[in-house]
């Protein structure tokens, strides 16, 4: 039976609110913060950027929320499914009772995990061009000044070393040691990569060696951190990124200019390079010498065929003097001929300027000019008695027509005073009409007092 509740008794009666607020002082004070493996599902992102999902194990489960700021720092992007270990703290949401985990960090768990990042981050990364062969630099052709980072005790240096001892040109090798996994390496890395960068205008290397021996994929992994991969593409000296056994495949491999399978063959394909060089300057070597042979023996036998042909001194001056002597007759020939021509050419001028006597060319020119003066001046007078003659008919003609010329006999223009328009007919100016009479001297001013009309 339900116990009997008296209205009178105090009870500890508690409202909804209460106990819920009890519950989460509970709740929040046991777990403060806590670590919780399970498998994401349910996962939403709205544009808030918050994460809200729920961590599930075969048995139970339980919401969680993680807000913008930690999402934005994971190294991964969720999904559902992935299985996961958060660090947070346990809390109650009031409005609905319900009990959520407050993630703040969060990791992938196991293997298939860490492959699932290396997927996200190398997809990431390849969108942004990062990858792109265009943006990779052009390897050096006789690698002679080698720059190592990597481990200074691992067997990486030392196989690198060994082989590079092998080179047929002097090798200088320069060594940034760093941590190549565990906790710290990424930022050793990143940091020995950004010293390379400020050192390269001291030091001048040809080529940098980033890499490690073999091991686990979480061995490897600082090699696929997103800063480390980012570092490796920002070098600004060719890279060769030489991670792990030849089955090993990590980010900083395909951010490198040149992707060697092991340290090994980083070292040798420095020594490879170097041979090659090697080889062609040898071959160049006797292909020039072969070029020089070949140069002097032509020269030998061009020069016995000038000492064939060469002609004794006295010879060659007897030769020349009786050349002069032919050159100085022509010359002296010429030039007598060119004096007698000269001279002919001046006779001629001379008989030509006495033929022609500029004064009489003078006398001759001004008589002719007189008689042009008088018979422009005898055709300047006839044009102008003639313009004269037009113009007196013109002005005789002109006053037979004048209306004005009529008024001599008698008559008269008679014009309204209003407009001036000329009075033909009676109509055109009636009684009180005011009028002008222009007579052949002067005018009279009228009013009109009586009208007729011709009939």
């Amino acid at each position: 039976m339900l116990p009997s509740v008296d209205p009178g008794e105090d009870k500890n009666i508690l409202t909804v609110s209460e106990i819920t607020r009890q519950i989460k002082h509970l709740l929040e004070g046991e777990f403060a913060v806590c670590w919780v493996v399970g498998e994401i599902s349910n996962l939403k992102e709205p544009s808030s950027g918050h994460l809200y999902f729920s961590l599930k194990d075969s048995d139970a489960q339980i919401r969680a929320v993680c807000f913008r700021g930690s999402r934005l720092a994971l190294r991964f992007k969720p999904v559902d499914g992935l299985e996961v270990l958060c660090f947070g703290r346990i809390t109650v949401y009031e409005p609905r009772g319900e009990y959520q985990m407050i993630v703040e960090y969060m990791e992938p768990r196991g293997v298939g995990a860490l492959k699932l990042l290396f997927e996200q981050i190398r997809a990431k990364l390849s969108a942004e061009g990062l990858f792109d062969p265009a943006r990779k630099k052009t390897m050096p052709l006789c690698p002679q000044k080698v720059l190592v980072i990597t481990s200074a005790t691992g067997a990486a240096i030392r196989d690198i070393l060994a082989v590079l001892r092998r080179a047929p040109f002097p090798t200088e090798v320069t060594i940034i040691p760093v941590q190549v996994q565990g906790d710290k390496a990424p930022k050793d890395i990143v940091d020995a990569i950004r010293l390379a960068n400020e050192l390269q205008s001291q030091n001048r290397w040809d080529v940098a060696i980033i890499g490690r021996g073999g091991g686990s994929i979480e061995d490897l992994w600082a090699f696929n951190e997103e800063e480390v991969v980012r570092a490796v593409a920002g070098l600004n000296i060719p890279s060769i990124s030489a991670v792990g056994h030849e089955i090993d495949v990590t980010l900083s491999d395909f951010a490198a200019d040149y992707r060697a399978l092991t340290p090994t063959a980083a070292a040798k394909w420095v020594v490879d390079q170097q041979e090659s060089v090697m080889r062609n300057l040898e071959a160049y070597a006797s292909s020039l010498k072969k070029a020089i042979t070949d140069l002097l023996f032509r020269s030998q036998q061009t020069l016995d065929l000038l000492r064939e042909r060469l002609k004794s001194p006295e010879r060659e001056l007897a030769d020349r003097m009786e050349s002069l002597k032919n050159w100085r007759d022509r010359m002296i020939n010429a030039i007598n001929h060119r004096q007698e021509a000269i001279s002919n050419s001046v006779r001629f001028l001379h008989a030509r300027l006495v033929s022609v006597d500029p004064m009489r060319n003078i006398t001759s020119m001004r008589r002719e000019l007189e008689h042009q003066k008088s018979f422009l001046l005898k055709s300047i007078v006839e044009i102008l008695r003639r313009c004269n003659e037009r113009h007196h008919r013109c002005l005789t003609a002109l006053n037979a027509l004048s209306p004005y010329k009529v008024l001599d006999r008698g008559y008269a223009i008679v014009t309204r005073l209003s407009d001036g328009k000329i009075v033909k007919k009676a109509e055109d100016a009636p009684v009180g009409e005011m009028i002008t009479v222009r007579l052949a001297q002067g005018m009279l001013v009228c009013k009109v007092e009586e009208s007729k009309s011709a009939g």
